[in-house]
Parts: C-alpha cells; structure tokens; sequence
C-alpha cells in the first residue's frame, strides 16, 4: 500500500501544480477506489493539500506567476471556513458528502467552459475586501467539508467573473488551498477525525509531482491548459460515478 500510495502522491503533486488545485478532487476518489472510506480518503487528502499548496505556491511566486493582493482576502476567508469545514465533516454521513462532491464538479465544468478567455496582461476586476472575505468562507466551509482546496470552485469564479486569465487564476486558486488546507487539518487534528500517518506519506510524495505540474503549466498555452482542465474534471466526476453507482 505504501508504494501505490507514494505513486499516487507524484500523480496527484503533478495535477496540483498543473492545474492549481489542492488535488482532493482527483485524490478522493483514488483512495476510494483504493478501499479508503470517505472520511478517511478527506482527512489524507487535506494532509496532502498543505503540503503541495504551500510548496507550489512559493515556486509560483518565485516565477512571477502569483500576484498576492486581493488574494489573501480571500485566503483568510477560507482559512475561517476551513477551519469551520474541518468540523462539519463528521457530522455529514458519506453518501451526502459524495452527492455534494459530484455537484461541485458539475458546477465547476460548466463554469470553465464558458468562461471567456482573457489574455495576462488584460485588466481584472475588483470587489469589495469583506465580500472577497466572505466568498472564502463560502467556499472554505463547503470545500474542506468534502476533502478539497476549494480552488475547484474558485479558479472558474476568477476566470468568469472577474475576468482573470487562466494561468493566474490557477496560481491564485492554489494559493487559496494554502489557507483552507492548513485549517481544516488543524480542526480536524483537534477531534482525532485525520489519517495523518498516510496523509504525510502521500503529501512528501506529491512534493516531487507539483515542481513537475508547474513546469508544464507554464510551457503550455492557456487554451489547451484550459482543455486539460475541463479533461480533469471529467475524469473526475467519472471516478466517482464510477465509485457511487458501479
């Protein structure tokens, strides 16, 4: 189990520096898929998400890629509703939590694909500081809740509303992951509700697949790095389909 687990930490560390998600999207169902129960699959995927969202948000701002600014707005706000989310879970029975899962998938797919494509140095929009603030907390509770960074939810927003291009929008939406991870674990950690011994070795591992996703991410064009994303959210709506009917 160990080395399957180490694998799948590369794969998953790739996908999150590529595609600026915490990475719990795809690794939930892989560890359902593997015999892990719901919880148990969030509680590593949020160990995992620390690790690979602080890693790759400091190789992004080293190039250049990570503008921090209304983001940590944002950021607090989803530290709070991570930390709140943390201690949700327990109480939400695993069928609800997939349910809830397959309907942020959806959302996100149909979101992305109709975002309109704006180029890097195309203007963005600003919103008011409480209100940045409150939709972190929207999506921090409801994200670590089901065992995900929230970028999910927060990439397409940024892209279609307020008209950030991609390649940023993925830096930013990872970034996010920083503050929603690091509280759901901290929550979680306090009511003993976290499978930290194999959430650690699948984040250490994922450290090496992030530097790889990054290098991709940027040698890439935003129109096929927005294809490739839409790909992952149907491979993962698949996975869990596939996990809940079959």
């Amino acid at each position: 189990m160990i080395a399957e687990l180490i694998l799948v930490g590369i794969f998953i560390g790739s996908m999150s520096g590529f595609f600026g998600i915490g990475g719990g999207m795809i690794l939930v169902p892989i560890l359902l898929v593997l015999g892990f129960n719901t919880k148990d699959a969030i509680g590593i995927s949020i160990v995992q998400m620390v690790f690979s969202s602080i890693y790759g948000s400091y190789l992004n701002h080293k190039k250049g890629s990570l503008v921090i600014g209304e983001g940590i707005f944002v950021g607090f706000g989803g530290f709070v509703g991570g930390y709140i989310g943390g201690y949700v879970t327990q109480f939400i029975a695993d069928i609800v939590l997939q349910f809830l899962f397959m309907g942020l998938l959806v959302f996100a797919l149909f979101r992305l694909f109709f975002s309109q494509h704006h180029e890097d140095d195309g203007k963005t929009k600003t919103l008011n500081k409480a209100l940045l603030f409150g939709i972190g907390l929207g999506i921090g509770i409801f994200s670590i809740t089901l065992g995900i960074g929230g970028s999910i939810i927060l990439t397409p927003l940024l892209v279609g509303l307020l008209h950030y291009p991609l390649k940023k929008a993925v830096s930013a939406g990872l970034f996010f992951v920083v503050f929603s991870s690091v509280a759901g674990m901290i929550s979680r950690l306090s009511t003993g509700t976290i499978d930290f011994s194999n959430g650690l070795i699948v984040a250490i591992a994922s450290l090496v697949g992030v530097a790889l996703g990054i290098w991709l991410k940027d040698h890439v064009t935003s129109k096929n790095h927005k294809m490739a994303l839409m790909t992952l959210y149907v491979f993962a709506l698949g996975m869990l389909i596939k996990k809940m009917w079959f």
